[in-house]
């Protein structure tokens, strides 16, 4: 009788909230278990030697009492066994069952808080992981990152795996429809790192926590040291803050370096799909190395490969787009098409900046020599 008192009681602490945890639902989960077993063994061997059933009548009977099904094709005759019988139905089919289906349920509701406040070891593989998240604006941020990486078909149905410490309460809605889950973690500790799957990851994003503070940049270094030694920086895209520490990031072979543009996340996904294409989109948000000029120059329908070519000969840049002139920009057209504009956007270099008079006489020196040709 004590046993039974001590075995109730323990339950009863198990459902406490300052004992529910994962762990100590689980062991009470199989140890009420264990106990159904145990009592299923019991009463299957009474009925065997007290009734002189066959084993599997015996295992049928204990099965249809315990679940007080009790079809009737099947009784205990003996006072023994009867007593047996009832011992089973309010010992095993009502305490017990009881008591496990509440586990189940119990151990069912602390998976669910442990996912949603990103205490989940998810075990994934291929994934994209995301470490840290931007300072202001997180989930707009997020929302715009993640939509961009699904409409690009590579990585449509990736999972996408967030390991910083601002969802404590869970995800928005918003957020886990793209798909997305999230670590509670610090990347800076290993065990967080492992819970994330580093390792098995396709792609590992790392954010500037504050993009306006050079001092994020300890932080990001700290994390990125960390992928080094797991041999992991061809996998990885960091953002850098101050350009002066790109090298000490470059020493760790990481294979991507940005600067933090929170308005254009699409730079990220460049350069996961495309590598290299991020340089080229990086430039344009400076006036550092290359950066678009629009030139004021008239056409009336050359093709456009022509006029490429033209300016690409005299080394002045590459053309990117017209506006034609109803003031509509036109990017990357066809070869073949007849261009009819009153400007060009051209991609050009800083320190070779051209002069719209530049601009006009390659185009017609290319134009008189195909006249001269016919």
């Amino acid at each position: 009788m004590k046993a039974v008192t001590r075995f109730i009681s323990h339950h009863r602490r198990v459902r406490h909230a300052v004992y529910q945890t994962e762990s100590n639902i689980l062991r009470a989960l199989m140890r009420t278990l264990s106990t159904l077993v145990l009592f299923i063994g019991l009463h299957s061997v009474a009925m065997v030697h007290l009734e002189g059933m066959h084993w599997w009548s015996a295992i049928w009977l204990t099965f249809t009492t315990l679940t007080t099904v009790g079809y009737g094709d099947l009784s205990a005759s003996t006072p023994l066994g009867q007593l047996a019988t009832i011992v089973l139905m309010y010992g095993c089919g009502i305490t017990l069952m009881t008591f496990l289906i509440s586990d189940y349920v119990d151990y069912r509701i602390a998976r669910r808080e442990r996912i949603r406040t990103g205490h989940w070891d998810w075990n994934m593989a291929e994934h994209i992981l995301i470490i840290n998240s931007p300072r202001f604006n997180r989930e707009a941020y997020f929302m715009r990152l993640i939509t961009q990486i699904r409409v690009s078909g590579e990585y449509a149905d990736t999972p996408i795996l967030l390991l910083n410490e601002d969802f404590t309460d869970g995800l928005p809605d918003t957020l886990r429809r793209l798909g997305v889950v999230h670590v509670t973690g610090l990347a800076s500790r290993p065990d967080d790192l492992k819970r994330a799957g580093a390792e098995r990851s396709k792609h590992i994003v790392v954010l500037a926590k504050d993009e306006y503070s050079t001092d994020s940049d300890s932080y990001t270094f700290d994390i990125c040291y960390r992928l080094f030694e797991l041999h992991l920086g061809p996998r990885v895209i960091v953002e850098c803050v101050d350009d002066l520490n790109r090298s000490r990031l470059r020493d760790l072979n990481i294979k991507t370096i940005l600067r933090p543009i929170r308005s254009y996340p699409e730079i990220i996904v460049r350069a996961m799909v495309a590598p290299g294409v991020e340089l080229i989109i990086e430039d344009m948000f400076t006036h550092a190395n290359d950066h678009a000029v629009r030139y004021p120059v008239w056409l009336e329908g050359e093709r456009w490969a022509d006029i490429v070519n033209a300016v690409v000969q005299c080394n002045l840049g590459t053309p990117l787009a017209y506006v034609a002139k109803d003031g509509e920009v036109f990017t990357h057209p066809d070869g073949d098409e007849r261009v009819h504009a009153q400007s060009l956007i051209m991609l050009v270099h800083t320190e070779r900046t051209p002069e719209v008079r530049d601009i006009h006489r390659a185009i017609e020196v290319h134009f008189n020599r195909r006249l001269a040709d016919i």
